[in-house]
């Protein structure tokens, strides 16, 4: 096979061709149960009805036409979009990362507006926001900066879950404009931060003038249990970003803004050639009607507390376990020791799942899953553990 791919990545020996719900057959006709959602993307599953019959139609009907003009699935969207999360206005990308770009444009703008030369942006160790030279250096993670400085300026870092270290910060530094956080940190472990982070946060960044900036990419469209992850909080941010679940697998991405932060852009200040095209905002407003017609943010906790009671009795006795948490169908099975090997073994044992921070078992099932696949997921994932561990 010609060696054509650049070597981004280092792909597992396994491809799929064809999809249906929680389910992947590969092209030696092996099935898999899917426990990964294309990394929390396919949230409705594979080849959904509705999400399939929006794509096609839209698609003999319009797929492009650029933002010159105005774009009608995208005004519904937006629509939509701002009633559910108490936000004023949207802006479409093609990605998280660039939804986390216009993000941090929005806080320098919105700096410059109050005479900061140098506005600088709070951000958290073990985030992670995207690739671009912006995101990559906003992302808490050295490994991600690595062979790309100079990195961008305006960041700096505070440990995540720690008030004490924003409010330190807010006494040491007169440039800081916004606080860009997670509501969970994904990539870096399922990590869960107390019940009044955010509001904490909020009160914060209330008190400096400060935006709050909500990066929802991971945790957004019903997730966690509510449509996004700070409702659980009863705060709105200031910003708020979103893609993956938001298209079903279409690239698309959101950064949404409420208030002085939804007056900032200007035309010419931002844009985007195929952000919120006819053909993605179809699918996705084929994602928000099928999430609300069947009330899936609630169907994922009732999944998340069926998932978790089995995997607590399963691995009750299981001394390599460190921990097992989860917000929704957001989980994470931390061990003792480093396990990247056992997303192989899943393979081989047909399921799809992951491990991140080395040693965290991640498990972000369709939300679509039925009751028997959820208990599969706990059985053939508990087996893993137990072998990999004796």
């Amino acid at each position: 096979m010609a060696d054509t791919l650049m070597h981004n990545y280092a792909p597992l020996p396994v491809t799929f061709k064809k999809g249906e719900g929680a389910q992947l057959w590969d092209t030696e006709g092996k099935t898999y149960l899917d426990a990964l959602a294309g990394i929390a993307v396919c949230s409705l599953g594979h080849a959904h009805p509705a999400v399939t019959k929006a794509i096609c139609e839209q698609a003999g009907n319009l797929v492009h036409t650029s933002n010159l003009y105005g774009i009608g699935n995208q005004q519904e969207l937006a629509d939509k979009l701002t009633s559910l999360s108490n936000m004023d206005n949207v802006f479409f990308s093609n990605s998280g990362a660039e939804a986390n770009e216009a993000a941090i444009k929005l806080a320098r703008l919105f700096g410059h507006s109050k005479n900061i030369d140098q506005p600088a942006i709070i951000v958290m160790e073990g985030s992670f926001h995207g690739r671009t030279m912006a995101t990559l250096t906003a992302t808490g993670n050295r490994k991600v900066h690595a062979g790309f400085e100079p990195l961008v300026q305006g960041f700096i870092r505070a440990p995540y879950n720690d008030i004490e270290a924003i409010k330190n910060i807010a006494s040491n530094n007169p440039n800081v404009v916004a606080v860009l956080v997670e509501p969970i940190i994904g990539e870096g472990g399922i990590n869960i931060p107390a019940d009044d982070y955010l509001n904490q946060i909020r009160d914060i960044c209330d008190a400096n003038d400060w935006l709050m900036m909500v990066d929802e990419i991971q945790t957004g469209i019903c997730r966690t249990g509510k449509w996004f992850a700070h409702q659980h909080n009863g705060i709105t941010p200031d910003v708020m970003t979103l893609a993956k679940a938001l298209g079903n697998g279409v690239p698309i991405g959101a950064c949404l803004a409420k208030g002085r932060a939804a007056t900032l852009f200007q035309p010419g200040h931002h844009g985007s050639t195929y952000g919120g095209n006819p053909l993605v905002t179809s699918a996705a407003l084929a994602v928000i009607e099928t999430c609300e017609k069947d009330k899936l943010a609630a169907r994922a906790t009732a999944l998340s507390e069926r998932i978790i009671s089995g995997f607590k009795e399963k691995l009750k006795d299981n001394n390599a376990v460190v921990d097992i948490r989860a917000k929704g169908l957001m989980i994470g099975i931390q061990l003792d020791r480093p396990c990247a090997e056992l997303v192989k073994a899943g393979l081989d044992a047909g399921i799809l799942i992951n491990v991140t921070a080395g040693d965290v078992v991640r498990l972000l099932p369709p939300l679509i899953i039925t009751d028997e696949q959820a208990d599969k997921i706990v059985e053939l994932v508990s087996e893993l553990i137990s072998k990999f561990v004796a």
